[in-house]
């Protein structure tokens, strides 16, 4: 019966479409979007800008909020930047070592040792340095903000309601879109850099504080009533130590967010590893740009690390800690060599023991702490160096992998554009796409199907995954598209994010499948996916341009590199997560391995594939922007001449149509995700 409506739903959706395409032919209201019903917003915003740039020093909303503000982030910045140039190399990672060992143990000191070095090796310390300060300080800034939200959402259901929507259009915005009222009010330099960063990684902090209180046992709390504790005691001893491991978790994901848009920030002059991204994207030097994106990369690896075993701390000191092997894994522990190694190193740990308990023994009692001791021992061994002029890490050290990249990419710029003339090669694979998909598809979205056609589907598919709400508000979101006077470019950009999708979909899906059934083939896979998800969006451009040139295909070919890891993760989690004696069952009713997968596991394992395959759409919209930089077209281009041509009003236009965009994607994708985790019984 179920079956029967969903077919005729299908039925009569389908027949509406097709009347009114036919209706559309012959009213040209219904083909093409009114230009008339433009808002005509775009000169409003430039005038607007005008009026900031004229009153920038006079007008008291800058005198008394933005400039103080702009002040203070500016030095505290600057301090700490500063600070960490003007310290000797190896203090810096000597106390890095020194926490790392105290919070997790021998083998987190010498990773975090190994990213700090690895950045003075690419001859990139300096920069390095500069984008650990701003990062520091916009983290350190949007957990100060972050965390009190998120207890006050926890504590209030009003406060919890008001939150939400604002935080998913915050995490559903494009990061590019949050430069544009950030560069306006706050100009150039670190300080609108580091707000962007704030306000782009602050959704985690708030909702994993209010995930983590809210996740409190009822009857912890009632036992801290029980004993007389007041909300403020119940909340400072019971309900924030409980929800610790949560709390950290979201700072854990604020730093890996903030460390996503270090690149975007340098557009605005944040300086750091994200410039010398950008100068070499310019002047299309692969090397020097792969060698700073990886530096980002060791440095997300180094933070990610360090707050992961923050956050882990606790379960660590509630057990013995460190008991076995400190460097080996615990198999080797009939490994003669791996005994004497591990001897040593606890002789050293013992002598370090004891020089450590000599030190606290020697400081007031108020000051006999760990780290009391490492701070005095960094602060001894930095004296000497600092009288050796000891401070930037040695140039003559620098390992640089710039000229075999830069002379790798050149080899196939040449050699695979065309292999022997032989219509076989890059080249060639680009104008396939552009002539045969590319083309075609955007004159089929902007001038063959109407409008009016397009929210009609969209409707359809949004009331039969949700609700009314949701089909309204989608109705509303693509209108407004259309009021902005982007319909013709969104549809463009939609173009490009479908095709991108269908190829992420189409590779990523039998890679996932691959890696649940063959646990090499994840191991594999897991250190690529992470790569490829860490790396800046900027750097998986450099070399697609040498190879395919600019506009929409090079776009199209770093969003399915840049994009495809979510779908291969889930993909692979939902079929692990499938219960081993349903897939036993359906062995013993004679079920072959292929007749299982489709039937049993992708099914049962459809919810994560959705939400792989909505995580995919959103950073593949993510894309879209920065693939504006290289020619792609749509709203990214949209977007980036605005900028160019002092056409703010241009830029927010296309950068809001690009947001309604990507929350009608995002919300058809969640409600069918939804959908999906109730027909496999697996939401309540």
């Amino acid at each position: 019966m179920t079956s029967l409506k969903s077919r005729s739903y299908w039925l009569l959706s389908l027949g509406l479409v097709v009347l009114l395409f036919v209706v559309a032919q012959q009213l040209p209201q219904l083909q093409l979007f009114p230009e008339d019903w433009n808002l005509g917003w775009r000169e409003p915003i430039n005038d607007f800008k005008r009026w900031v740039v004229i009153n920038r020093t006079t007008h008291w909303l800058f005198l008394l909020i933005f400039e103080p503000l702009s002040a203070v982030l500016d030095f505290v910045i600057r301090f700490v930047e500063d600070v960490l140039l003007w310290l000797p190399w190896p203090i810096i990672v000597l106390g890095f070592f020194l926490s790392a060992n105290k919070i997790s143990g021998l083998r987190l000191a010498l990773l975090v040792t190994a990213c700090l070095v690895l950045m003075g090796l690419f001859g990139l310390w300096k920069e390095s340095m500069q984008t650990l300060a701003l990062m520091s300080i916009s983290v350190i800034v949007s957990l100060l903000i972050g965390v009190p939200l998120g207890i006050w959402a926890a504590q209030n259901d009003r406060v919890d309601a008001i939150l939400r929507p604002i935080l998913d259009a915050m995490q559903t915005v494009p990061i590019f879109v949050y430069l544009i009222p950030v560069l306006l009010f706050f100009g150039v330099a670190r300080v609108p850099s580091a707000i962007a960063t704030i306000v782009y990684a602050l959704p985690p902090a708030i909702r994993l504080t209010n995930l983590g209180i809210r996740g409190v046992s009822a009857d912890l709390l009632e036992a801290a009533d029980a004993f007389g504790s007041t909300a403020r005691q119940r909340m400072r001893k019971v309900q924030i130590p409980v929800a610790m491991p949560s709390i950290l978790t979201g700072v854990n994901q604020t730093i890996m967010m903030a460390l996503s848009i270090v690149v975007l920030a340098a557009l605005i002059g944040s300086g750091g590893l994200g410039d010398v991204v950008l100068k070499s994207l310019r002047r299309l030097r692969v090397g020097s740009a792969l060698e700073a994106g990886l530096a980002i990369v060791v440095m997300a690896i180094l933070l990610d690390r360090f707050s992961a075993a923050l956050g882990q701390r606790s379960i660590q000191f509630s057990q013995p800690q460190f008991q076995g092997f400190r460097l080996f894994p615990a198999s080797w522990q009939a490994n003669g060599f791996a005994q004497r190694i591990e001897g040593a190193i606890d002789a050293l740990y013992v002598r370090s023991g004891n020089l450590n308990a000599w030190i606290k023994s020697r400081l007031p009692e108020r000051f006999r702490s760990d780290w009391a001791s490492m701070l005095l021992v960094c602060a001894v061994v930095a004296i000497p160096l600092l009288l050796l002029g000891i401070d930037n890490f040695p140039r003559d050290w620098n390992i640089g992998i710039s000229k075999p990249v830069d002379n790798l990419v050149e080899w196939m710029r040449v050699n695979l554009y065309n292999i022997g003339d032989s219509g076989i090669g890059t080249g060639p694979f680009r104008d396939f796409l552009i002539v045969q998909i590319f083309l075609p598809l955007t004159n089929f979205l902007t001038n063959v199907v109407p409008w009016t056609v397009i929210v009609l589907i969209a409707t359809v598919l949004a009331f039969r995954t949700g609700n009314w709400k949701l089909t309204i508000g989608v109705v509303l979101m693509l209108v407004f598209v259309g009021l902005l006077g982007m319909w013709g470019f969104a549809m463009d950009t939609l173009g490009q994010t479908l095709i991108a999708v269908v190829l992420c979909i189409l590779l990523g899906i039998p890679l996932g499948i691959w890696a649940s059934r063959n646990d090499t083939v994840d191991q594999l896979l897991r250190p690529v996916l992470d790569l490829l998800q860490t790396i800046p969006i900027f750097v998986y451009l450099v070399p697609v341009i040498m190879l395919f040139g600019t506009g929409s295909v090079a776009g199209l070919i770093a969003s399915l590199v840049y994009s495809i890891a979510p779908v291969v993760r889930l993909t692979n989690l939902g079929i692990r997560k499938v219960d081993e004696t349903v897939k036993e069952s359906a062995t013993a009713f004679g079920s072959t391995g292929w007749q299982r997968l489709i039937k049993v596991e992708v099914p049962l394992a459809l919810p994560e594939i959705m939400l792989g395959i909505n995580q995919t759409t959103m950073m593949v919209l993510a894309m879209v922007i920065i693939a504006g930089l290289v020619g792609a077209t749509g709203l990214g281009l949209e977007v980036i001449q605005g900028f160019a041509n002092d056409n703010l009003g241009r830029s927010v236009e296309a950068g809001l149509a690009m947001v309604m965009l990507a929350m009608v994607i995002d919300r058809i994708a969640q409600a069918w995700a939804d959908k999906a985790a109730e027909a496999a019984n697996l939401k309540a």
